[in-house]
């Protein structure tokens, strides 16, 4: 294992995971781990689903690939789903996050120009937030250190502290196009908005005439308990983004809008030539069908319960442990000291977990966890914690 061939972009875990079942994943060396990362969020449906491999390997048997010049039955069949079960009216298919906030922002400034409002293309987004390495998404992104080394940054974006009412109540104005954040901030360290500052940045939006962009790449799809983190808060944005846990692994991301929103993008003014096709919607329109079914959401969120219950009773045992935080099957341990070293030591020992933010421990699992499976971790956790925190 090495870079020789492949750029040396990521600080690759040493480890080659070839094969896996549920929730459980094996390496080149034939040990097995409990998967608490599943492919950061993206693997909803845990690994070899029986469903979902069968879906890819009969529509691989028929069409991988048209492009968009054509219609594809899979992709308006998702499509349906997702706004039936949602509030937009319209859905562009994709094949990233970092792809579907691009088009997000394309489609805030697209919409104002539109309208004759060319002074109203400036986005303001969240401190800490993380929305994907574009040159575009890298400018909205509020954490410095993955925009070193790219200047100049793209113009027309100011961040603002995450759940600072007042900050963005002075940073929002007349030439706002949208105001754009997670719902929980995922790669910030699992960060929940306090309140209801959801619903006041809907109310200052619609005081200003702008736009509300919500990045669901990792909250969406089931992960917090609804189908999507919005659902939480009693709001509605006027454009959402997807990815991650859409196809249950397969690439795919998607931007959501309302009628009179997405209407601004218009043939011409925005493509893709892999967003949606018919290989990555067959896989999609599986794992949503799969989510939407009856009892599998409630089943999420009493296991994210049932986690966030376990993972306290460890903070209560462990004086390392600063905080837990999180929803649904979307958790974390924030620790009193950088966490690399525990993330490694819980490898070791059996379970693939996510160190992010430095110090916080993230818990991804798939969403058809089970509560013994949550159990196995947290007593490993614990077992581990233990010689870690003295260490």
């Amino acid at each position: 294992m090495n870079n020789h061939y492949v750029f040396n972009t990521y600080g690759r875990t040493p480890i080659m995971l070839v094969d896996g079942e549920g929730c459980r994943v094996r390496d080149s060396a034939g040990r097995q781990y409990l998967d608490f990362i599943a492919g950061l969020a993206a693997c909803s449906l845990g690994h070899g689903h029986p469903g979902l491999a069968l879906a890819i390997s009969e529509q691989a048997k028929k069409l991988i690939h048209v492009s968009n010049l054509f219609y594809i039955e899979s992709q308006i069949n998702l499509a349906r789903l997702l706004v039936e079960n949602s509030f937009a009216d319209k859905v562009f298919f994709c094949n990233s996050g970092a792809e579907a906030n691009e088009g997000a922002i394309k489609l805030a400034r697209k919409y104002f120009h539109d309208r004759g409002e060319h002074e109203r293309y400036h986005i303001v987004t969240m401190e800490n937030s993380f929305h994907g390495r574009t040159l575009a998404t890298l400018a909205a992104t509020g954490q410095t250190k993955y925009r070193n080394g790219f200047e100049p940054h793209m113009p027309g974006f100011f961040h603002v502290p995450f759940g600072d009412i007042k900050a963005l109540e002075r940073s929002v104005s007349g030439t706002t196009a949208a105001v754009l954040l997670e719902p929980i901030q995922g790669e910030g360290g699992v960060r929940m908005p306090p309140g209801n500052f959801l619903r006041e940045i809907r109310a200052l939006c619609d005081n200003w005439g702008c736009l509300l962009i919500l990045d669901e790449i990792q909250t969406g799809m089931g992960r917090t308990g609804k189908l999507f983190a919005y659902e939480h808060f009693e709001m509605k944005p006027d454009i959402m983004t997807l990815a991650k846990g859409i196809a249950g692994g397969v690439p795919m991301g998607a931007l959501l809008a309302i009628e009179e929103v997405a209407s601004a993008l218009v043939p011409g003014t925005h493509a893709t030539t892999f967003g949606g096709n018919p290989l990555a919607s067959a896989a999609g329109l599986t794992v949503m069908q799969e989510i939407i079914s009856k009892g599998f959401l409630e089943r999420v969120e009493s296991l994210g319960n049932r986690l966030r219950l376990r993972l306290e009773e460890l903070a209560a045992r462990h004086e390392v442990i600063r905080e837990v935080r999180g929803l649904g099957l979307m958790q974390a341990i924030d620790l009193q000291r950088p966490g690399a070293g525990l993330a490694a030591a819980m490898r070791e020992a059996g379970v693939l977990v996510n160190c992010t933010s430095e110090t916080v421990l993230r818990f991804l699992p798939p969403l058809i966890v089970t509560s013994e499976e949550i159990d196995e971790m947290v007593g490993i956790l614990d077992s581990v914690l233990s010689t870690w925190s003295e260490g």
